[in-house]
């Protein structure tokens, strides 16, 4: 089967083709950079160059964008130009080619500040039905460029999924107190429980949502690790995080102990993959008690995939104070 995947120099770009190219699939990867994973090198914009990679395409993986920690470097329009009208150029040239299916990238930064507690209230318990509140242009293209998938089904009939996916980046936390309050892998870990996915499972969640494309029609989905927390935690979380998560592993001090890690004292926020994993059939196998089963044997948290893949890092400057400038 003939794929495109955009942005395909990226992290998620690249995982993506490597992964359909195990499969035997022809794959067309597309981005502005070239790279090892790269077939054609162009702009999302560029529609005679979209409709040239779209011949014969059957599936259309769509994760070229401008990212959030681009929000400070790039301007707003680059931004509606790039999510907003790079999705609109993809969608048209899917159209008139008669692409069967697209899977969409988004993020969950669209919640934003949805996500954020009521004062004294409990953690937000995070599923797609969650009304959208976007923070800054990163989040407002997302939900534009999801609703634009959403009028091509309706109008044009292109089954589209979308897919927000949690963290998976392999860079540095973009906050400071974090990153003098814990190690990095310590917090990544940490995030695990509420709010972070393994790339390997991010690559599978495509697959699988390409493969029920068309039954679905479009739909959207949270993409995170599988949270052992249930709705009825949520207030607990807020007052004493450590102490639920000892309740669901009640090893975990022991190993956190040994590294001279900590749990963080409050968890505000818990994504909730359970619509994903019934609707698309996922089955996320990287999660906090595989990380804590990890640690105990020594081998690496992250997937194979994650390792090979690395870090990409989103800016050619190299920045003084942490990954990238932080929009306040």
């Amino acid at each position: 089967m003939r794929v495109l995947v955009t942005g395909s120099s990226g992290h998620l770009g690249e995982a993506l083709v490597r992964r359909l190219q195990e499969l035997r699939h022809e794959v067309i990867g597309v981005d502005r950079v070239a790279g090892a994973f790269t077939s054609a090198v162009g702009s999302i914009t560029d529609a005679d160059f979209i409709r040239a990679c779209m011949k014969d395409v059957a599936v259309v993986f769509h994760a070229a964008t401008l990212h959030k920690p681009h929000v400070v470097t790039h301007s707003v329009q680059q931004f509606i130009d790039t999510n907003v009208t790079g999705t609109l150029t993809l969608l048209e040239a899917a159209v008139a080619a008669g692409v069967e299916r697209l899977v969409f990238t988004s993020t969950t930064s669209v919640f934003g500040e949805t996500m954020e507690p009521a004062p004294g209230g409990p953690a937000v318990w995070v599923t797609p039905e969650l009304p959208p509140s976007p923070k800054n242009i990163y989040g407002i293209t997302k939900v534009a460029a999801e609703d634009l998938c959403r009028l091509f089904y309706r109008k044009r009939g292109l089954p589209c999924v979308v897919l927000r996916t949690s963290r998976f980046f392999p860079e540095i936390d973009d906050d400071r107190e974090k990153r003098a309050t814990y190690a990095d892998l310590n917090l990544k870990v940490n995030e695990l429980l509420f709010g972070r996915v393994d790339l390997a499972d991010v690559v599978s969640a495509h697959l699988a949502a390409a493969e029920k494309a068309a039954v679905i029609g479009f739909d959207r989905y949270v993409i995170s690790a599988t949270t052992p927390f249930a709705i009825e935690d949520m207030q607990a979380l807020k007052q004493d995080a450590p102490a639920v998560v000892r309740r669901y592993f009640p090893g975990f001090d022991a190993v956190y102990d040994r590294l001279c890690w900590k749990m963080q004292p409050v968890i505000d926020r818990v994504y909730d993959n359970s619509k994903a994993r019934k609707a698309l059939g996922w089955r996320p196998a990287y999660d906090f008690g595989d990380a804590l089963k990890a640690l105990e044997e020594g081998r690496d948290v992250f997937s194979p995939l994650a390792q090979v893949v690395g870090s990409k890092g989103y800016h050619s400057t190299v920045f003084t104070d942490g990954p990238y400038p932080v929009d306040k």
